[in-house]
């Protein structure tokens, strides 16, 4: 890690959420989990908000050290030439928007990038993959992945096996850990551009990076909640954060 005169900016996206007031109140944010993992790691975490033009967003991303896209609701099927399942759900089509171009950008500008969940499904369709809109009714032979409603976010629903050689498998300093499982969608075909780097028990890819990049990790599970229960979660974000620290080198 090189040394910089100040602590690396982490670019979060964020989400619409209506608060349980009377009148509704429609406010843009992000669960704290994510902020204070990011801290924890030693980052300056910064969040972007919904509604940007995409220029304004590129503006914004060339500030920013590191990217992280978070969870959240589904993408809108016709993004990937889906079918529109009737489960998918959550669909933002302007997050979709500012989501997609800030992936892209962290890809192209090899900017250092920790995508989580519905992230990594973001960088899956950014870069021309497709996904199974409904895990557990469409794939064969699947497990139940959603546990959002029925635990805890820090339960441990599985295992996931990690490739040796993987950025991930570096950063948990493990190639087999028991992760959450907060999700009804997954990667059903992997952009050519990824590389799958984890998988569970019934073949879902479960961890991806972008091949020939310095540092951009996906995983289907949530690292922000285990990194009290399961320590090496941390690594993930300090990966992250120790990448942003790199020199910056631009690209055109």
């Amino acid at each position: 890690m090189s040394a910089m005169s100040r602590k690396p900016l982490i670019g979060c996206t964020t989400y619409r959420k209506l608060t349980g007031d009377s009148p509704a109140l429609d406010i843009v944010g992000l669960m704290p989990s994510y902020l204070q993992a990011i801290t924890a790691a030693g980052g300056v975490p910064v969040m972007m908000p919904l509604g940007l033009s995409d220029a304004d967003l590129g503006d914004v991303i060339q500030q920013l050290d590191g990217i992280l896209l978070p969870g959240g609701g589904d993408i809108d099927p016709g993004v990937y030439h889906g079918d529109g399942h009737p489960t998918v759900g959550g669909i933002d089509e302007d997050r979709d928007r500012v989501e997609l171009v800030v992936a892209r950008a962290a890809v192209a500008q090899q900017k250092p990038l920790l995508a989580i969940c519905r992230g990594l499904q973001v960088l899956n369709v950014a870069l021309g993959g497709s996904l199974w809109e409904d895990v557990e009714q469409l794939m064969p032979q699947a497990m139940h992945h959603e546990h959002v409603h029925s635990h805890p976010r820090n339960y441990l629903a599985h295992q996931v096996t990690i490739v040796p050689d993987s950025l991930l498998a570096r950063q948990l300093g493990t190639t087999e850990t028991a992760v959450n499982s907060l999700h009804h969608q997954g990667i059903r075909r992997l952009a050519d551009s990824l590389r799958a780097t984890a998988v569970a028990p019934d073949g879902l890819i479960e961890g991806v990076e972008v091949i020939g990049h310095p540092y951009a990790v996906g995983v289907q599970w949530h690292p922000e909640n285990l990194i009290h229960d399961v320590p090496p979660m941390l690594g993930l974000f300090r990966g992250l954060v120790e990448a942003a620290s790199e020199p910056v080198i631009s690209y055109p």
